[in-house]
């Protein structure tokens, strides 16, 4: 999609990603720390639950007017699962220092943001009267993968593996990462009532909207490059 540009620019800190691991570790070992009740009581209150945002017998476009909806926000910093977290994590640092790196600290801080919240959304409408909470950035890190895919789509990663007693130095495809991302997410989908319902279309409403902010962010990458 990108032409290479050759710049002299400094690298800069990348503080945006490490500003959200630290949000959702605190938020987890917070969590964690709480008595079962008060977890509980606090799922209910930060989490997006379908039930609790939209009433489907009232018209849907005042209700996001609604100070409710600030729910899909918290919602992305909610982890009951420490593999949860990990996943979500180790995702969005591999690809997202990349993505970051390109689209500079505050596009991507938006990106992860509102790609989270819009999935969120769609996800909330998609499961209408379901009770459970959704939580967790999975919809939020679909948007960062879906962002850096679309800017690197032949891109290849490094990555280290344990064979026997030494340790393999490969180069795999970022879309074969990616689909095991896929894959760690079906599990989640299904291990445990931590999770409640199937929430697939924020998922792919995370991706798909990750794809097309890549391509919106298109002219501004270039000028940032050769600034």
């Amino acid at each position: 999609m990108f032409v290479h540009v050759e710049t002299k620019r400094r690298t800069r800190l990348q503080w945006a990603t490490l500003l959200l691991v630290t949000l959702c570790v605190v938020c987890f070992v917070g969590l964690a720390l709480t008595p079962s009740p008060e977890r509980i009581s606090i799922l209910l209150e930060w989490g997006t639950i379908p039930t609790s945002i939209f009433d489907a017998k009232q018209p849907f476009w005042p209700q996001l007017l609604d100070p409710a909806l600030l729910r899909l926000g918290t919602a992305l910093f909610i982890h009951v699962e420490w593999l949860h977290l990990l996943g979500n994590l180790l995702f969005l640092v591999i690809f997202g220092l990349a993505a970051e790196r390109s689209l500079g600290s505050i596009r991507f801080l938006l990106l992860f943001l509102i790609g989270g919240i819009v999935a969120n959304l769609v996800g909330a409408i998609s499961l209408a009267g379901v009770g459970r909470p959704i939580i967790g950035c999975s919809g939020a890190v679909s948007a960062v993968l879906g962002t850096y895919l679309a800017l690197f789509p032949r891109a290849r990663l490094g990555l280290v593996l344990p064979l026997g007693l030494y340790l393999e130095f490969v180069r795999v495809p970022a879309y074969l990462l990616i689909g095991i991302w896929v894959l760690l997410q079906l599990l989640f989908s299904y291990a445990g009532p931590s999770y409640g319902a199937v929430v697939w279309w924020t998922h792919i409403t995370g991706f798909l909207f990750g794809v097309v902010f890549a391509l919106f962010s298109r002219d501004a990458i270039v000028r940032r490059l050769r600034g």
